[in-house]
């Protein structure tokens, strides 16, 4: 039974692993309405993808330690973009949250998972789900659900993307 649900695992997140060397084309929608394309974001310098909802309580531990980064690094041309998951439903959640909490980077509707999709070949990764891809738009980093401490790891990765070839 293990090994059934182990080659399950497997065939489930196998688009994950083995993922895209370049970011598709991605369309990312403003809470404003507004449509901007990734490579807006790119032209500065790598950027972090976080996907997130607000029923998803690793994903809103983790969000202080985004917030830390894009400040501390946005001089360096690094950005986060956090990209909500939330159902259509659950937007007003969404900006609520946001103005409470005053986060400094941009911040992204995907109610119907489409950027999701798109980026992980229409498997759901766990949340929070975060790529970071560097200027040229290759996916540097993945990196699947949060813990304390896998900020650590994220940091030195962002550190490692910001260093010139």
């Amino acid at each position: 039974m293990k090994s059934r649900l182990f080659i399950l695992y497997i065939l489930c997140f196998l688009p994950i692993l083995v993922g895209q060397k370049k970011v598709p084309n991605l369309t990312l929608k403003k809470m404003s309405g507004e449509r901007v394309m990734l490579q807006h974001y790119l032209k500065t310098g790598p950027v972090l993808i976080n996907f997130w909802a607000t029923w998803c309580a690793p994903c809103k531990k983790e969000m202080k330690h985004l917030d830390a980064f894009e400040k501390k690094y946005k001089d360096k041309g690094f950005s986060v973009l956090a990209v909500s998951n939330d159902s259509q439903k659950s937007l007003s959640k969404v900006r609520s949250y946001i103005r409470a909490n005053k986060f400094s980077f941009q911040v992204f509707l995907d109610p119907n998972n489409q950027v999701l999709k798109k980026l992980f070949s229409n498997a759901m990764p766990v949340l929070p789900a975060n790529i970071l891809v560097g200027q040229d738009g290759t996916v540097l980093w993945r990196h699947f659900g949060y813990i304390p401490g896998d900020e650590k790891k994220m940091e030195a990765e962002i550190k490692a993307a910001l260093q010139p070839e």
